[in-house]
Formats: C-alpha cells, sequence, structure tokens
C-alpha cells in the first residue's frame, strides 16, 4: 500500500498545478483529492500552503472522515467534504473544488449551464446543476455534493454562491471535469451577451453523450 500512496501523493501534486496552468484557481483556493484504492483513505493537499510550495511528501494522508493519518500539515479546509463525497460514492476516485471565474459566476447567480454545446454534451451529457448554499466546516457541501449528482449524468456540480465541485473516476477525471466545467461556462456567458443560446434536443444529448463517453479517444487492441 505504501508504494499506491506514493504514487498518488506525486498524482495529487502534479494535479495540483494543472489547476493553475487552466487559471482555474488564485493564491492557495482549490484543491484536489484522490481516493486510494481499496482502502478508506484519501490523499489531499494541505490547507493554506502556496501551489509553488505543493510536494508530494507534503500531500496529506486522511481516512474517509477527514480525520489525518500522515502528514505534518493540517488538510484543506474542504476535507470533509470531500470525505463525505468517497464514503457514499463508492465509484469516485477523485474530486476536485475550485472557485474558476465564469463557473463560479453561475454558481454566484444560482443558475445551472444549460446544456447548449456538443462539448457540453459530449462531457456532461445534461446541464451542470446547481447545489444548495452549504457552509464549509462539516458535511453540509459534501451532502449537497452527493444529492444534486445522485441520478445526474454530469461529473461537475456549481455550490450555490460558492463555487465548482467536481468527481471523476480518479483524480486526473476530475481535473478534467473542472476544466470543461469552466470552459463550457465561459463559453455559454459569452454566447448570452448576443442572445439566447439555442438548445440541443435531449435526443441529441444523449446520442453525443454515449459517443463521446464510449467510442471517442483510443481504445485498446482487440486481442
Amino acid at each position: 500500500m505504501s508504494d499506491t500512496i506514493d504514487l498518488l501523493r506525486r498524482q495529487v501534486a502534479d494535479l495540483h498545478q494543472e489547476l493553475v496552468r487552466y487559471g482555474l484557481v488564485v493564491w492557495t483556493a482549490g484543491n484536489v483529492s484522490a481516493r486510494v484504492p481499496g482502502e478508506d483513505l484519501l490523499v489531499i493537499k494541505p490547507s493554506g500552503v502556496s501551489y509553488d510550495e505543493l510536494t508530494p511528501e507534503n500531500m496529506i494522508l486522511c481516512d474517509l472522515h477527514g480525520n489525518v493519518v500522515e502528514g505534518e500539515h493540517a488538510p484543506s479546509s474542504d476535507t470533509a467534504a470531500h470525505a463525505y463525497v468517497y464514503r457514499h460514492r463508492p465509484d469516485v476516485g477523485g474530486v476536485v473544488h475550485t472557485h474558476s471565474t465564469y463557473a463560479s459566476a453561475w454558481a454566484a447567480r444560482g443558475e445551472p449551464v444549460p446544456c447548449v454545446l456538443t462539448a457540453m454534451a459530449d462531457e456532461f451529457g445534461a446541464e451542470i446543476p446547481i447545489g444548495p448554499f452549504a457552509l464549509i466546516g462539516d458535511d453540509s457541501i459534501g451532502r449537497g455534493i452527493v444529492e444534486t449528482l445522485d441520478g445526474h449524468r454530469s461529473p461537475a456540480v456549481l455550490m450555490k454562491s460558492h463555487g465548482v465541485f467536481t468527481i471523476g473516476k480518479d483524480a486526473r477525471a476530475a481535473v478534467k471535469a473542472a476544466v470543461m466545467c469552466e470552459d463550457v461556462a465561459r463559453t455559454v456567458h459569452v454566447s448570452r451577451q448576443l442572445g439566447e443560446p439555442l438548445p440541443i434536443a435531449q435526443a441529441d444529448i444523449d446520442r453525443l453523450n454515449f459517443r463521446y463517453q464510449n467510442v471517442y479517444g483510443q481504445r485498446p487492441a482487440a486481442q
């Protein structure tokens, strides 16, 4: 298990730099976590530490109730939310939180991002929904994430007056969802300055999403 945790520490540290690269975070806000496969553990960044100072060695190992198992720093202030998601969504292997500008603007309005782009149908398969307003510090945010995404195709939720949380089969997938969430939130916002965006028929959204999730990209060669 030690080798797996070391690998996840490196991956989680590296993925935080992707948040910076795509302009999704400022200062020390935002976080990436990863579930330790087969264990009731997660790896997450330390609270209030500059992105320039994040290393595999200062990633924090916690249990799925947010208690520190290994690490010299306090974990992210969003650890309770991440832990709640992992406890209630065994299919989730990674969680990301950002305050990216355009997506958070939709969250501030309490308005879901409508599915009016083929790229959005591909990645999200639906609108990006709004979750409830919840204060940080306990399970409230995690509960809102799980309840909002229950039965929803979208791997992203906009927590009202807060920001973006995304989930994925692993931490990299959750980061990708956060990147794509900000991209489509920006594009749909710009579109609305020109007029009302045109809806896409649900049947077409379904077809686009199925193709992207099951056909797009490289597949293992047949044996």
